[in-house]
């Protein structure tokens, strides 16, 4: 039973040398195994940075706080063992990487998460299947990592890598934006599939209703000015979906 816990955290985001400012002002959240939990709110209201700062990106502070998986503060931890721990990031804009092979990101990324290399008849049979169950041609695998691909071919691989490395946590940024009906579809299906086999807690970032259709969540939390201001269940959603964020809006302003 994986426990992964927000703590009191509060970041800043770093504009230049000499200017920063605070944008997460006191987070709060707990997310256990099997959980789906939707973040919902406006632009600017601090959701992303919550992502970024969580997974250890430079261009955030922490100030204050916590974050606990199992206990272990993965703050004090560098990058790619918050991502050994079983921290994993889906990101809004995935980058390209030319020159590295899909095949051997993936195949790398995976012997770094497991602690070993897995044979390669054998990944190479997993990647396949992976690929297979998120449309993605076969192709794909020879070229460079998201090099060329669209937005929606993107979006699958970050699903790809979230099948294939198996964290007990995932943060999925905005992984809905850009995805047309049928790609959505096929997303969501892989991240169920993913929730399923290995039972990780979910933190679905999104600002619309409709990725929820199919992933369904547990709870629902409005995040508006740096923090949670207020949580319920997917019904929560359905009234933001109708009154938009405008009353969190004016209360934190």
């Amino acid at each position: 039973m994986t426990k992964f816990e927000i703590r009191g955290l509060r970041a800043d985001v770093l504009i230049s040398e000499d200017e920063r400012q605070e944008i997460l002002k006191g987070v709060d959240l707990t997310i256990n195994s099997g959980e789906t939990h939707a973040i919902m709110g406006p632009n600017g209201s601090g959701k992303s940075t919550l992502a970024y700062a969580i997974a250890g990106h430079p261009r955030y502070e922490i100030t204050e706080g916590e974050v606990l998986l199992d206990g272990e503060n993965v703050l004090e931890m560098e990058v790619d063992e918050r991502a050994r721990a079983g921290v994993f990031l889906a990101m809004q804009y995935p980058v390209e990487v030319p020159g590295v092979s899909m095949s051997n990101f993936l195949r790398s990324s995976v012997s770094a998460v497991r602690g070993e290399a897995p044979k390669l008849r054998q990944f190479s049979k997993e990647l396949q299947g992976a690929m297979k169950d998120l449309s993605i041609d076969s192709s794909f695998a020879a070229r460079g990592v998201n090099e060329g691909f669209s937005g929606g071919e993107k979006k699958r691989h970050e699903i790809l890598q979230l099948e294939l490395l198996k964290p007990k946590v995932a943060i999925l940024d905005e992984t809905d934006s850009g995805l047309d009906v049928d790609a959505l579809k096929i997303v969501s299906e892989g991240i169920n599939r993913a929730q399923a086999a290995n039972d990780m807690g979910v933190m679905l970032i999104t600002h619309y209703t409709r990725i929820l259709n199919y992933v369904k969540p547990d709870f629902v939390h409005v995040f508006a000015e740096g923090r949670i201001a207020e949580s319920g269940g997917p019904e929560l959603a359905a009234a933001l979906e109708s009154e938009g964020y405008e009353r969190f809006v004016k209360a934190g302003a």
